[in-house]
């Protein structure tokens, strides 16, 4: 049910004429010192309220297919999670089931059981580094002061942004020189089960590709792009019992992240849809393997809602 201060907000044709599709990643128990902007458990909370009271929460697939036929209901949205994070299972899963709310979670397939993201990886090895200053010019990563979590929380960054688009292989590489540099233990729990995944596949929440490692897909050949959606595919194919009807691009910035080869290469490979990062609302004449999704990182519920209205009042949104 809308209130009629949202209904002005977005106004009649956007409400009744688009989707939005929300991405969240982790679900955290407590805030995170590095970064407090980080979504827990006591946020998300009053996002499902809000979600639950003042729009019309569909699982994905469905609303693809009625956005298509126009006939998705007013102030339509989606829930979506990227990558397979443990606390999907062990904090999302619960709270979407008290509030009866769906989602969609696009699974790296090749981090399941006891894998580790490089990006986390990273977050990891500067997280547990002693106070002081870390020496990896020997990796070509700079010297860095980390007494304090906001200088930990810079030096993350920094070395995010330097890593980030290297190629795949690269990329590899320097992350595992600076675990071993560090002498760092890696946690093998952040990640979910393939128990955790089926049992998350069985109770209704819709299990969606996106690739096995997590490349960046503009950074590969295509024939290794094509590769990683394959195998990711297959991978949570077997472990599902289906095979998955969506694709979400790793990082998914249009023409940055993903061309319009990966697009493409979605719908050879029996993807009904695929969305990427751009921000905006998802129309029935939006391309049906590039729907943008956005993150809402609103610290407020009027806030929240005020982004989503924004969204909904959007007519375009980027593609390739």
């Amino acid at each position: 049910m809308m209130t009629g201060m949202l209904t002005r907000l977005i106004g009649g044709r956007g409400l009744k004429q688009g989707l939005n599709i929300l991405i969240y990643h982790r679900v955290l128990d407590t805030q995170d010192p590095l970064f407090p902007g980080e979504l827990t458990r006591q946020q998300f909370e009053w996002h499902l309220r809000c979600l639950a009271r003042e729009f019309n929460v569909l699982p994905l697939t469905e609303a693809i297919e009625r956005l298509q036929k126009n006939s998705l209901p007013t102030a339509a949205v989606a829930i979506t999670f990227d990558d397979g994070y443990a606390d999907n299972y062990t904090v999302a899963l619960p709270m979407l089931q008290r509030h009866g709310l769906p989602a969609t979670v696009f699974v790296a397939s090749g981090y399941l059981d006891g894998g580790m993201m490089w990006n986390e990886r990273v977050i990891h090895c500067i997280r547990t580094a002693p106070d002081g200053e870390i020496d990896l010019q020997a990796l070509n990563l700079g010297a860095h002061q980390v007494s304090t979590p906001a200088s930990r929380t810079t030096t993350i960054r920094h070395l995010l942004g330097k890593l980030k688009y290297l190629d795949w292989q690269t990329r590899e590489d320097q992350v595992n020189a600076l675990v071993a540099h560090l002498g760092v233990t890696l946690p093998t729990d952040q990640m979910m089960t393939s128990m955790q995944l089926r049992a998350m596949a069985a109770s209704g929440i819709e299990i969606g590709g996106h690739t096995r490692l997590h490349p960046i897909l503009a950074t590969l050949s295509r024939e290794q792009a094509r590769q990683e959606m394959v195998d990711g595919r297959d991978e949570l194919t077997a472990l599902i019992g289906y095979q998955p009807r969506l694709f979400a691009y790793p990082n998914g910035k249009p023409r940055q992240d993903y061309h319009a080869e990966h697009a493409e290469l979605a719908r050879e490979l029996g993807f009904t849809a695929a969305v990427s990062t751009a921000w905006g609302c998802a129309r029935s004449n939006s391309p049906v393997f590039q729907l943008p999704r956005f993150t809402p990182w609103d610290q407020s519920p009027f806030k929240f809602q005020l982004r989503l209205a924004r969204s909904f009042r959007s007519q375009t949104h980027d593609v390739v």
